[in-house]
């Protein structure tokens, strides 16, 4: 069993009773709790130990007895309801947040931003709100696709139980031009990169002579077409850094080292990169006559080639070779096309 397993069912009592504005028996808790995180079985005691915990920890939890008996609650503070301050500009940031937020609907992070949205929005004084639609009028977040995760939002749990409690996943994975395969994760992590969620994951069994997080590789929600938490669990890596791991990517690729990437940069081009940086790392080295040459590190060809594309005829990959060697086969391929 995992180590955190009593934490997770702490957080998920939590959850519950948040959800519960008159309280939970523990009998009620239990069954919540053992429907929800897939339990074959759990004894009261187990649920009241949990409770007495976080009472101690300083959540603050009260009983009350009711006509079916004594159920437990979170007292009002705990449940967020306390006075919200808030003014019109925080609110404009809030809102644009939410906006470019907007491919999580239907999951259940989605849920938690419009519940605290929604609280807001209940607890402002009208002339604040006012004043917020007045200036939100002339300010519009673009660029957002088109797409939700909300049909997928099973497989979102089954992930997110997996990362909890370190079970590992069996999935069916299509990537692009392959069979569906069945692939056993070990899932660390979620990212959310261009409107799309990636589990960042570790395939069991494979780069075994690798360290911990050069075997992490990062799975694209949308090719799930099934996910099971497995009763088998994987040992937790310590050492595995997830926001130094996705820091080090221009994309959404991983790797074993990156490789660093020149390329030529017409005037316009250099001050396009300088306003819109590809990498924390790149580095812009100036001609004199304009013109720069740019070193930025990379896992993957695809992470440079599509932005060097984006330029034209304003930028030219020079290193190295074998990217070389993949555009002029994709320029001679559009070539070909037009």
């Amino acid at each position: 069993m995992a180590r955190n397993e009593q934490l997770i069912r702490q957080h998920k009592i939590l959850q519950i009773l948040e959800r519960r504005r008159y309280g939970a028996t523990l009998e009620d808790l239990r069954d919540s709790v053992v429907e929800e995180l897939g339990l074959s079985s759990l004894h009261v005691r187990s649920i009241r130990r949990d409770l007495e915990a976080l009472q101690a920890a300083g959540m603050n939890l009260i009983t009350e007895e009711i006509d079916s008996g004594k159920v437990w609650k979170l007292s009002r503070v705990d449940k967020g309801l306390h006075k919200i301050t808030i003014n019109a500009s925080e609110l404009i940031a809030l809102s644009m947040g939410r906006d470019l937020l907007l491919p999580l609907v239907g999951t259940q992070f989605w849920q938690g931003i419009e519940a605290f949205w929604n609280k807001i929005r209940e607890q402002l004084p009208a002339g604040v709100w006012e004043h917020y639609q007045r200036y939100r009028r002339t300010l519009r977040v673009l660029g957002v696709p088109a797409k939700t995760y909300e049909k997928q939002q099973g497989i979102l749990k089954t992930v997110n139980r997996s990362i909890q409690e370190h079970r590992i996943m069996e999935v069916e994975y299509e990537s692009i031009g392959k069979p569906i395969a069945i692939r056993y994760l070990e899932p660390y992590g979620l990212a959310l990169y261009q409107a799309s969620i990636y589990v960042v994951a570790i395939e069991e069994g494979k780069d075994l002579d690798k360290d911990p997080e050069d075997r992490l590789r990062h799975w694209k929600l949308d090719r799930f077409s099934k996910a099971t938490a497995l009763d088998r669990w994987y040992k937790f890596q310590e050492e595995i850094d997830l926001e130094a791991h996705l820091g080090q990517s221009v994309g959404i690729f991983s790797g074993d080292e990156p490789v660093n990437y020149k390329i030529w940069l017409s005037r316009n081009a250099a001050r396009w990169i300088q306003e819109d940086p590809w990498h924390a790392q790149q580095r812009l080295d100036h001609n004199k006559d304009g013109t720069c040459i740019l070193n930025v590190p990379a896992y993957q060809p695809m992470e440079i080639i599509p932005q060097v594309l984006k330029l034209g005829s304003e930028a030219k990959l020079l290193e190295p070779a074998s990217a070389r060697k993949e555009m002029k086969k994709i320029v001679q391929t559009m070539n070909d096309l037009y």
